[in-house]
């Protein structure tokens, strides 16, 4: 493998104001060599996309910022998919499409700068889409080790139909009021790792889908292990969906702390997406001052066409391919303190309940004097204030020394659908 000084292509820069044409000149350089690392020193080097090709990398040294320019309509535009639908949005900041063996390294910084492109997201005056800012399609053997990413201007780490990916001690910062700008989101994504990061956004930290309905042929997340990670402020600690027409199967949660994400562990998902969330596990989690630990609502109203009657209406449909079906759930040993909503909101389908779900091992504490809030994005739900579990079409539900504290009114707020096993 090469090594290459990204300096060495100063020639290619507009003066140091630009290294869009240095990356490009250096990366392609690496390429043809076999392959190789693109040294970045310690400096402040702007630019617009760089793409990785097959065999390259990037290492950032400590005090190097790669600064991504805000020139929005400079950016080319790509064909991709985000959010579950076939989208055109602007090129990612860091970019590889059909690539293999890709990596960034270092102690640096890749800043999104994305002031501008929330700006336009408000005033609604973009003509495509935002981009991630990470964003690997159809790519195999990527390595995201201890770099620092902040200010995304949309999504920040996005594989895309990726397979073998290890993101290792990164730092993801991005302002809590910051529009979308959620962590990691692995998408139709298999044999992934996230391992020792820590994720600060304005949505959720990580969220893990698979398409809508709107994709031909979605495709699983499979084979995701997340551990030792530190999530904070975000909408979601760990999200599953709203995205999962291709499946969700294969996840471990374990060894991390939320704090102040608005939920803890939740599924979310609705009819006519279809797809089957199943054998997830979260363990040994420390959760405080969030809303709601534990959420599965089959009842999900946000995004496109998230309103439409079909959502909200709680009488029996006909169970068909676009039935989603969540199942073989296990949440054990975790401890959530300082809980202003619910201790949990666990809600099906009365034509498809949720089932085999198990909290083994927890202790909630609810914070009777917080505000009411709403627990789950389900229409006719009310804010709660330290309610207790919430649970609705399920069968097979088992809470097993569980243990609730400070719980105002009904401890478990069951109906009769709900068939539970309480030891």
């Amino acid at each position: 493998m090469q090594s290459i000084q990204i300096t060495d292509f100063y020639s290619y820069s507009c003066q140091g104001e630009d290294w869009t044409a240095a990356f490009a000149a250096a990366i392609q350089t690496a390429s043809s060599l076999g392959g190789g690392t693109v040294y970045v020193p310690s400096g402040v080097y702007p630019s617009r996309s760089i793409e990785l090709l097959s065999h390259t990398a990037l290492y950032l040294e400590a005090g190097a910022i790669i600064r991504f320019l805000d020139t929005i309509e400079a950016y080319d535009l790509i064909e991709t998919e985000s959010e579950g639908r076939p989208v055109r949005c602007y090129k990612p900041l860091i970019f590889a499409d059909h690539a293999e063996d890709i990596a960034i390294r270092g102690q640096g910084t890749l800043d999104g700068n994305g002031g501008a492109w929330w700006e336009a997201q408000h005033s609604r005056t973009l003509t495509h889409g935002r981009p991630p800012m990470l964003h690997f399609q159809h790519c195999q053997h990527i390595c995201l080790e201890d770099i620092t990413i902040r200010r995304s201007p949309f999504w920040t780490i996005h594989p895309l139909y990726c397979d073998d990916m290890l993101i290792r001690g990164v730092t993801i910062q991005n302002p809590p009021d910051s529009p979308n700008t959620d962590g990691i989101d692995p998408d139709s994504t298999r044999n992934l790792r996230i391992v020792d990061c820590t994720i600060d956004v304005g949505d959720d930290c990580i969220a893990i889908k698979s398409g809508t309905e709107e994709i031909s042929s979605p495709l699983p997340s499979e084979n995701i292990t997340i551990t030792g990670c530190t999530m904070l402020h975000g909408h979601g600690g760990v999200v599953l969906g709203s995205e999962m027409s291709g499946g969700i199967r294969n996840v471990v949660i374990s060894n991390c702390i939320f704090y102040e994400t608005d939920r803890g562990i939740r599924i979310k998902t609705r009819r006519r997406r279809g797809g089957v969330v199943e054998d997830i596990i979260a363990s040994n989690i420390v959760m405080d001052r969030v809303l709601c630990p534990f959420v599965i609502n089959l009842f999900y109203w946000g995004g496109r066409i998230g309103k439409q009657p079909f959502v909200r209406d709680r009488t029996p449909h006909p169970v068909d391919a676009g039935t989603p079906l969540v199942r073989n759930i296990l949440l054990d040993h975790i401890i959530a303190k300082n809980v202003t909503s619910a201790a949990g909101f666990l809600c099906g389908l009365p034509e498809q309940p949720i089932e085999n779900i198990q909290l083994n091992h927890c202790t909630v504490s609810m914070d009777a004097t917080a505000a009411p809030a709403l627990p789950a994005m389900l229409e006719g739900i009310e804010p709660m204030q330290a309610a207790g579990l919430y649970v609705r079409n399920a069968t097979n539900v088992t809470f097993n020394n569980v243990v609730l504290k400070n719980v105002q009114g009904t401890t478990y707020d069951l109906d009769s659908t709900a068939e539970i096993n309480i030891r």
